[in-house]
């Protein structure tokens, strides 16, 4: 090692492992880099792979190499992948919010699987609206944006340098509560109709007390669900791209001083 550090120097070494903790918050935080199914091997040989090809962008080391700076320079280029994955995620939730809001309308909260993302029980739903909105993601290079964002950051943030600010928690509170509004929004149209039916259900029931609302009502119910989450998936889809391009452009606060 010390070899390696008089051959290329030792604030090229520096900076090349600054390079790689920052890549390493891509890798570990970011959606569709962090996912639990990629095996680690691939995910330490893409860090060293990007580390190779973005080494010409690097700036001057701007940290004095002692122990102290040089732990709290690698504390921070983890927290920009941790706080940068951590807003994209939120905007990724909020899919997942739809899907609960719609598998508990429609009694399908006991179908529930394991996310291998983050190994808790959610609904299958839910599951299946975050592959699609991963697809969406991939399908306008989304994952292209986010190496761009790691890119564009070494001359924004000179690696060492960043700090968290208060503005970051201001967007995480309006973050969050987006998150919320969205979810509510995205799902009103099969609670809508839900809702609309429950109505007619009973209104049949007391005209008809023979009806049999477990044996006809809820097959319906579940047919109606689908075929509204059907017509409003695309139109669901779209706003989430939005939204999740907002919150690629919105991570330029991490930069602001």
């Amino acid at each position: 090692m010390e070899s390696l550090v008089k051959l290329f120097g030792e604030n090229q070494v520096i900076l090349c492992f600054l390079l790689f903790a920052r890549l390493s918050g891509l890798f570990a935080f970011f959606p569709f880099f962090s996912h639990a199914n990629i095996p680690l091997t691939i995910k330490t040989s893409m860090t060293f792979f990007m580390v190779i090809f973005l080494y010409p962008l690097l700036t001057p080391l701007h940290v004095t190499p002692t122990l102290l700076n040089l732990s709290l320079a690698i504390v921070g280029e983890l927290l920009i992948g941790f706080v940068a994955g951590l807003f994209l995620s939120i905007t990724l939730s909020i899919l997942q919010m739809v899907g609960m809001q719609i598998s508990f309308i429609m009694g399908f909260t006991m179908a529930s699987v394991v996310d291998p993302q983050t190994s808790t029980s959610i609904p299958l739903l839910s599951q299946l609206l975050s592959f699609i909105g991963l697809m969406v993601i991939l399908a306008f290079n989304g994952h292209h944006q986010m190496l761009l964002f790691i890119a564009d950051s070494l001359n924004l943030l000179p690696l060492g340098s960043f700090y968290p600010q208060t503005n970051m928690l201001a967007y995480l509170a309006k973050a969050v509560t987006g998150m919320f509004i969205y979810g509510f929004t995205l799902s009103f149209p099969v609670v809508a109709f839900s809702m609309l039916l429950d109505a007619v259900f009973g209104m049949l029931m007391k005209t008809m007390p023979q009806f049999n609302l477990l044996v006809i009502g809820f097959p319906i119910k579940i047919a109606v669900s689908f075929v509204v989450l059907i017509a409003t998936l695309t139109s669901m889809m779209l706003i989430f791209k939005k939204e999740f391009l907002e919150a690629l452009n919105h991570l330029t606060i991490l930069f602001v001083r």
